[in-house]
């Protein structure tokens, strides 16, 4: 009697088992990368102020409140300060009064190179076109208006041209329907008699 209240609990226990066993490589797993989190955010050099938003938007934001574009030392500087204006941590603060210092010696730029980008990077890659079209003076731009002002009525005369055509081509067309339909007529009204 004893072995039987004993059975009933030993399969309660070996189902237990069971779903532990089932159970263990999710832990393990859960457990890994937690474990792989934690040394991530141990190894990283500088905390930010940037949360879950990634830095082009931080920039993007700066941007539309400054009306000026953001670059990457200024964006340094945005997502690595507190709310009170201090750094986040010395490290950041001392890159941060070595890159104001790089910023304050810095000759112009080179022609055909983006300081920090390397040499493979042109200016008009990396900022865009920002040269001016070709303005003619201002005889040459009268003369190219008239040119096109010609051009235009040349364009509109055709277009008159060709309405009218179609206009006689639709009136002929007319006209022979209402003759087939007379001679259609005639010959029924023939058929009759």
């Amino acid at each position: 009697m004893h072995v039987q209240q004993l059975e009933p609990s030993r399969i309660k226990l070996t189902q237990l088992e069971q779903e532990l066993q089932r159970a263990r490589p999710q832990l393990l797993e859960c457990m890994d990368r937690e474990r792989v989190g934690t040394s991530s955010r141990q190894k990283q050099k500088f905390t930010h102020t940037a949360g879950s938003r990634s830095f082009g938007c931080v920039a993007e934001a700066e941007e539309v409140l400054s009306g000026r574009k953001v670059g990457r030392l200024q964006r340094f500087d945005i997502t690595h300060r507190k709310k009170n204006g201090s750094p986040m941590t010395s490290e950041a603060g001392e890159i941060m009064i070595y890159l104001e210092k790089l910023n304050e010696r810095r000759s112009p730029e080179r022609y055909g190179r983006v300081r920090f980008q390397g040499s493979s990077v042109t200016q008009t890659q990396y900022f865009g076109s920002s040269s001016q079209q070709y303005m003619p003076s201002g005889s040459q731009a009268q003369a190219e208006v008239q040119r096109l002002k010609d051009q235009i009525a040349q364009m509109q005369a055709r277009t008159v041209e060709q309405i009218a055509e179609q206009q006689l081509i639709a009136d002929a067309i007319e006209r022979e329907a209402a003759v087939a339909a007379y001679e259609a007529e005639q010959s029924k009204k023939y058929d009759e008699l």
